[in-house]
């Protein structure tokens, strides 16, 4: 018989054994497990098949119908689950942990493998996913104008030793109007929470655990309300970079990019820039003043990003004055001023 885990264990197993969500595609692409294979029962036609059966003629018929969507498939299954399987073993979850998680487990356990199954499915992993995210975090937020180098700082002081979730790495997007160009698509907001949690549970949460100042929304993903009010919250070092330094660094990241794109996505951001800085923007754009155009969007940005600052109560905000985008200087007197607060303690 399978062994039943919740969500915490069924994960801890997830380091050693493959997940198999038997859920439908659809259902996978929306959001899943992160590391899990899709490995689905039905397809996503022959799943709304079987639930029009079951509300029209009873569980009975939706029954029948779904043995027929499988059985000419499970020769092929067992083939691929023995190839899948790490020591003999699989783990394996559906959406409530029903009918077609128990279906697959007894497949599988009848072709000689081991199942572990999830209790209470895909819906009892997202519950946990929202508990996770709403007890207490040790956040530490660094934070800085637009072009700050804010990302690329992290993800140094990542390389050496410090406990960094990259919000904008895990959302695909660098959280301006422009911020999607060159990235992969998006996930979804609650594929993203997945991805969170998935850092999260590898951390030590007696030490700071560093993420950047992020508006609630990061393009298309919107941050669940406990999660977004902990980074509000946190302690955040903000990083004083004036616009003359950081200019060249937005430059070289986004004027590699169609001057159609930047232009739909300067478009975004019309009615906020005012119509005279779009026009000047447009213009720019078009005699290929790259230089200009970041500026321009600067003025905007920046402002907007100093009104969100302001909401933070000023016993939370450290400032620290910088004159360079070099990565790892930038980095250095990040680590710096962290030795200098450690000592006045």
């Amino acid at each position: 018989m399978a062994e039943k885990l919740n969500p915490e264990t069924f994960l801890d197993a997830a380091r050693s054994f493959p997940i198999l969500d038997v859920r439908s595609p659809s259902e996978y692409t929306r959001a899943h497990i992160p590391g899990a294979i899709s490995f689905p029962i039905f397809d996503d036609a022959e799943r709304a098949a079987v639930g029009t059966c079951y509300k029209q003629q009873g569980k009975d018929q939706a029954i029948e119908l779904g043995l027929e969507f499988v059985g000419p498939k499970l020769a092929k299954w067992v083939k691929e689950v023995k190839k899948l399987a790490v020591d003999g073993t699989v783990l394996v979850h559906c959406w409530r942990g029903g009918m077609r998680s128990s279906s697959m487990a007894w497949l599988f356990e009848t072709a000689g493998l081991r199942v572990k199954l999830l209790v209470g499915g895909y819906k009892a992993y997202r519950n946990y996913v929202l508990e996770v995210l709403e007890k207490p975090i040790p956040i530490r937020v660094l934070g800085g104008k637009t072009g700050s180098g804010k990302t690329e700082i992290l993800l140094e002081m990542k390389t050496r030793g410090f406990q960094v979730v990259d919000l904008e790495g895990l959302a695909h997007h660098r959280g301006s109007a422009f911020g999607h160009l060159g990235l992969a698509p998006q996930p979804t907001s609650e594929h993203f929470e997945n991805l969170v949690v998935r850092e999260l549970r590898g951390m030590d949460y007696a030490k700071e655990i560093w993420m950047e100042d992020e508006s609630r929304h990061i393009g298309k993903v919107f941050m669940s309300a406990p999660f977004y009010e902990q980074l509000r919250q946190a302690p955040i070092l903000f990083l004083d970079i004036e616009a003359p330094y950081r200019l060249p660094h937005l430059v070289e990241v986004y004027a590699q990019y169609p001057k159609e794109l930047l232009a739909q996505a300067l478009e975004k951001i019309k009615k906020r820039m005012g119509g005279q800085h779009f026009q000047e923007a447009v213009i720019a754009l078009e005699n290929n003043n790259f230089s200009l155009v970041a500026e321009l969007t600067l003025h905007y940005y920046d402002k907007a990003y100093l009104h969100g600052l302001e909401q933070r109560t000023e016993a939370s905000i450290q400032r620290l004055e910088l004159k360079t985008l070099d990565t790892k200087s930038q980095t250095d007197a990040v680590i710096q001023q962290l030795s200098i607060n450690f000592m006045e303690k």
